[in-house]
């Protein structure tokens, strides 16, 4: 039997909360009151407590603090035992995690010892009162559809959601709620993962989840070289660096600048597309971006029908125009 609640994985990261938690609070707030149910969160850190007021400043009733030393950084034998234990316990009957790197770790091995179910890559949420299904919608034959999909005979309900697919709503600065400390006992678990270093990949023009403005290139810039256009005007701008999976695949630039389903999800206040055609892969990453500028010679590319400003144009000259028109405001 499960509890009335509805868990966000509220992940962290050296002792900093990741964005996602934020955008799931805020879904999971609507999810909550339309189902009547509780929205929680779960910490597992060093020492949970004083994550807490700001995960109820978006919108958590209830946070369940898990501390131990092992958790100093992610484990997963550690943290799949003791978040496993805590579903056992409390029984929560929906479980969100951020699709990040270690949310898609941590959910498939906790569905798994709960013998539950679980929809990866989520870019929509929703709940059917009448039946008690989480309706969980994703991509899927390569972005062709979007496939709703809900688990009817397992609990917890699990899902992991992409970064910037919601809005976060900061409620206030001093919301009201319960903090709930779980003891854990991690002594007879087995653990088959040690951190040698950290390493961090790329640097802040990579950062693209947290950017403002993006400035992403696609096949029609014609080469690796072109890309260049795309650094100066992201550059001008204080931009991020974006690309299309075509340019990727043709190794004009590294992956870590991918948008769409199968790289990074992201949702600027402006997001510039140079030289891209707006096929469904690209468009699941960066459509609920606030503005969109479209910049492309064909006038029948789909891009334009999800982009606020559409320019048809050869980019060659427009790219550089826009750079020398920024530059001379600067002068």
């Amino acid at each position: 039997m499960s509890n009335k609640e509805i868990w966000v994985f509220a992940e962290q990261r050296d002792g900093k909360m990741e964005s996602v938690v934020y955008e799931l609070l805020s879904k999971g707030t609507e999810l909550a009151e339309k189902s009547g149910y509780t929205l929680a969160a779960v910490v597992l850190s060093e020492n949970g407590a004083p994550f807490a007021q700001e995960l109820f400043n978006y919108g958590a009733k209830k946070v369940y603090t898990l501390d131990a030393p092992q958790f100093a950084y992610y484990q997963n034998d550690y943290e799949t035992a003791a978040f496993c234990k805590a579903v056992r316990d409390f029984a929560p009957e929906a479980v969100l995690f951020g699709a990040t790197t270690i949310g898609r770790s941590l959910a498939p091995t906790v569905a798994s010892v709960l013998h539950t179910g679980l929809t990866a890559d989520c870019t929509q949420l929703d709940f059917d009162t009448e039946k008690g299904y989480l309706l969980q919608t994703r991509p899927a034959f390569g972005g062709n559809i979007m496939a709703t999909i809900t688990c009817p005979d397992h609990r917890p309900q699990m899902a992991t959601v992409r970064s910037n697919v919601f809005k976060k709503n900061r409620i206030s600065d001093n919301e009201q709620g319960e903090i709930v400390s779980v003891p854990v006992e991690l002594s007879a678990v087995p653990c088959r993962m040690k951190r040698i270093k950290a390493v961090t990949e790329g640097g802040a023009d990579v950062n693209l989840a947290e950017a403002k403005i993006i400035v992403s290139g696609g096949r029609g810039l014609g080469s690796a070289e072109k890309f260049d256009m795309i650094r100066t005007l992201a550059k001008e701008l204080d931009a991020g660096i974006g690309a299309s999976r075509a340019t990727v695949d043709a190794g004009w630039i590294s992956h870590l600048h991918q948008v769409g389903q199968t790289g990074k999800t992201v949702c600027p206040k402006l997001y510039i597309a140079v030289g891209i055609s707006g096929a469904i892969q690209h468009l699941a990453g960066m459509q609920s971006s606030d503005t969109i500028v479209a910049i492309n010679k064909d006038p029948s590319a789909p891009i334009f029908e999800v982009a606020d400003i559409g320019i048809v144009g050869d980019l060659n000259a427009i790219v550089p125009e826009l750079v020398k028109q920024l530059q001379a405001r600067k002068a």
